[in-house]
């Protein structure tokens, strides 16, 4: 139980509130457009295809980033495994930030005079997730009606 509860631990403050419902909001059309094929991507297969064949990403650790944007994303917004959710989708924007978009300097492609996407977006994400890892879900999330249920 020690353990559960260092992971479901959080205040009733409302900031990790509005980093969860951040970071899920933005990260779940992306997970979806990996798992679902949702607003044009490739869907699960696709996506699998392109990250082990096209990336050389091992097959597991494919899986677990579709999973940590998509399902991770729907914990975050419901704030279940607030922690857990967060570190996977951390994780997830890290590896891409280094593997992908680092080499195209700091900014966002916003007028297309660039090879590809800068690394900002990426620090965001991973910025939210680390406060969510050090606060946990905050204020209306599933963790904190687990835990207050169970020390009851």
């Amino acid at each position: 139980m020690k353990y559960t509860n260092a992971i479901l631990a959080t205040s009733n403050s409302v900031a990790p509130l509005v980093a969860r419902l951040t970071l899920a909001v933005v990260m779940f059309p992306h997970g979806a457009q990996k798992l679902f094929g949702w607003f044009g991507g490739y869907g699960f297969g696709g996506t699998m295809d392109y990250f082990t064949d096209s990336l050389g990403i091992p097959a597991f650790f494919a899986f677990l980033a579709i999973i940590a944007e998509s399902i991770g994303a729907i914990a975050l917004f419901a704030g279940a495994l607030s922690r857990v959710a967060a570190f996977g989708i951390g994780i997830t924007m890290t590896v891409a930030m280094f593997m992908a978009h680092t080499g195209n300097g700091f900014f966002m492609n916003w007028y297309g005079n660039q090879a590809g996407e800068g690394m900002e977006y990426h620090l965001l994400t991973i910025g939210l997730a680390i406060s969510l890892m050090i606060s946990g879900g905050g204020a209306l999330s599933v963790d904190k009606a687990i835990l207050a249920k169970s020390e009851n």
